[in-house]
């Protein structure tokens, strides 16, 4: 097990609960709520799939690419089921190649972000982290325009 699996999974799995959460709550009709000038909810959850995506290879790779499309745009912004069921494939893919980083990977590589930024792989896991919770606090704007009460634990953690 290396240090990330030991000393960062359970808040990973916290904050991947949130996302579980708002997704048992929602409807495929809410997804094609838009506030004025934005994104649909829906075309939300599709940009998170995509920036989640970006992460899992970032770690694959050592290199981020912000400009992977989901081949499925309009199926991932129209069905909640096909946003579980993506969002979960990913995670399986996170976890998996997280826990196949050596300690020296963690210790020692760097993931190019571009534009000469480099990331040392436990900055870029907690900017990964981060990520998640803006896409939160985003759909926290979406939930109070709809009516929907936060779910579970997002009062606490959101707000």
């Amino acid at each position: 097990m290396n240090s990330i699996e030991q000393t960062q999974f359970d808040v990973l799995n916290q904050t991947l609960q949130l996302r579980a959460e708002l997704l048992d709550m929602l409807t495929d009709a809410d997804l094609a709520f838009q506030l004025p000038n934005n994104l649909t909810l829906g075309e939300l959850c599709r940009e998170m799939v995509e920036v989640e995506h970006s992460y899992v290879e970032s770690f694959n790779t050592f290199k981020q690419n912000t400009t992977y499309k989901a081949p499925d745009p309009s199926k991932l912004e129209g069905s909640v089921d096909t946003l579980k069921v993506r969002f979960d494939e990913q995670v399986d893919a996170l976890k998996t190649v997280l826990r196949g980083l050596s300690e020296d990977d963690i210790q020692s590589k760097m993931v190019d972000r571009g534009n000469g930024m480099q990331f040392p792989i436990m900055v870029n896991f907690h900017v990964y982290r981060e990520a998640l919770l803006v896409f939160y606090a985003k759909v926290s704007i979406y939930l109070k325009a709809l009516g929907k009460p936060l779910p579970g634990m997002w009062k606490e953690w959101i707000g």
